[in-house]
């Protein structure tokens, strides 16, 4: 009996030590820093701590009770334009005015795509996105939101297309072309505007490296309606997986609807997620959700401008010059040497996602004029949490981000660690306000100034061309420097 008695003591002894710990491995971190700190345009950047276990603070959504909403900012109002809808994510707003919303969640993973490991990171990864309210099947399906009289809530609730959605996210609209981008693909569907139901059989532009990890795909228009740009996450965190799955991952691509290619436009960005086209500019910026397991104060997720051929550097590099010892996969040569800054830090771990400009004929009033609105659709792994927002971005007179992220819609995490609901996307609806997709509570918020005169245009950037430049062969030119500086020699 005296050797039970030992074995069992050593067994409550081992078991006790097991569960002190996990006990304090499962605490996390807690952040030093302020989101505001890691904010703006120049975030501070604390020294990386990797972790073996990642900080896990999953805020339970529990929605929004009658005549609840989230605060907006002074001088702005908040309402209900459409409710009642299954995991509502990305908006987009037709020419006239109709409001399309894809209704999706992550697609069904085959397998587990990485032995005894694969499955528990799987099995991990369904219990946080049930107990985050986006666990289930997609529903696969556009719905159509119109308010035909105008009084700022959509009458018209319509499902108008599900025949060869899976997992759909972002879309676009132009000459009778409904682009829609699957998890998988990239899909061209003949619509009308105005119409209540998509009938025709989908054209495939392209192929899409398939869901896993980061599924969402968002697509944007050109301002001149040539080109297609396509949002593609990672599957991974750093890579951990080999590089070879994360191929046509982690970019963006450029599709050419005239010529029928693609080709990738920026690089190395890990989870780029909102587009749209500077006002001053007219180049291209998107919101980047970054890496984790580096502590609760790291990495910021962020904006940027993206011109063609951008590196920001994932894996193996963020925020221009710091390298991530963590990644196992040999570093490109030279990497370091044109990887590029972000312009503008949102905040660590606050999962930006929709984005959009301000714009002619905005309803947001003067406090909001000049711009980017940006869904911080919020954390699961930061303690104290952070997004859970929808904030501003000031631009100067120069379009460039300025200052630090303003609160626009506020109040959906609760004091007690639970949140109503979660901000997805943003989008411009056709009298000027603001749309809101809040994903768990199934609610689109209409958000605008009461007070506030339609805005005007911002003022297109345009400067001198550079004088043109006669090509000449340099070795001339070094022959020349090379005869003067010999002349000069002989005469002194």
């Amino acid at each position: 009996m005296a050797i039970f008695r030992k074995i069992a003591i050593v067994l409550a002894v081992v078991i006790i030590i097991a569960g002190g710990a996990f006990w304090y491995l499962s605490r996390g971190d807690t952040a030093d820093l302020s989101v505001d700190e890691v904010a703006g345009t120049d975030p501070v950047l604390q020294q990386g701590d990797a972790q073996s276990f990642p900080t896990v603070q999953v805020a339970e959504p529990v929605g929004w009770q009658a005549g609840e909403a989230p605060t907006p900012a002074a001088g702005l109002e908040v309402a209900r334009f459409a409710e009642g809808l299954e995991h509502p994510r990305v908006l987009y707003t037709l020419p006239n005015g109709d409001v399309l919303v894809t209704l999706t969640r992550a697609p069904k993973q085959e397998g587990d795509g990485g032995g005894i490991m694969g499955a528990i990171t799987a099995w991990v990864a369904e219990r946080l996105l049930s107990k985050a309210g986006a666990g289930g099947d997609s529903p696969n399906q556009v719905v159509l939101l119109r308010d035909a009289d105008g009084n700022g809530t959509a009458e018209t609730k319509q499902v108008i297309l599900t025949a060869g959605l899976d997992s759909p996210s972002g879309m676009a609209w132009k000459d009778g072309t409904l682009y829609v981008a699957n998890h998988n693909a990239l899909l061209a569907f003949p619509y009308a505007l105005g119409s209540d139901k998509v009938t025709g059989a989908p054209r495939k532009l392209m192929d899409l490296a398939p869901g896993g990890g980061h599924w969402m795909r968002n697509i944007a228009l050109s301002p001149d309606g040539a080109k297609l740009y396509v949002a593609v996450g990672s599957v991974s965190n750093i890579g951990e997986q080999g590089m070879k799955l994360e191929e046509g991952r982690a970019m963006i691509w450029e599709y050419d609807l005239a010529a029928k290619r693609q080709r990738p436009f920026g690089v190395g960005l890990r989870n780029p997620n909102g587009l749209d086209f500077s006002p001053w500019s007219g180049e291209l910026w998107t919101t980047v959700n970054e890496r984790d397991m580096l502590g609760s104060d790291l990495v910021p997720d962020y904006l940027t401008n993206v011109p063609v051929g951008a590196q920001y550097g994932w894996p193996w590099v963020y925020y221009r010059s710091n390298i991530d010892r963590r990644v196992e996969a040999p570093m490109p040569r030279f990497l370091t040497e044109y990887v590029r800054k972000p312009e503008y830090a949102l905040g660590p771990h606050v999962a930006a996602l929709g984005m959009v400009f301000s714009k002619a004929g905005d309803r947001m009033g003067t406090g909001f004029a000049s711009g980017a609105f940006i869904a911080r659709h919020g954390s699961w792994n930061r303690k104290p949490p952070s997004g859970y927002d929808v904030v501003f971005v000031d631009f100067d007179d120069r379009g460039n981000p300025v200052g630090k992220p303003k609160p626009v819609l506020t109040d959906f995490l609760k004091p007690n660690g639970t949140t109503r609901g979660r901000p997805t996307w943003v989008s411009w609806a056709g009298d000027g306000a603001l749309l809101v997709s809040d994903d768990t509570a199934g609610i689109i918020w209409r958000v605008r100034s009461p007070a506030a005169s339609p805005a005007p245009a911002i003022a297109r950037l345009e400067g001198a061309r550079l004088p043109p430049r006669q090509l000449k062969d340099p070795r001339a030119e070094f022959e020349a420097d090379y005869l003067r500086e010999q002349a000069g020699q002989k005469i002194n």
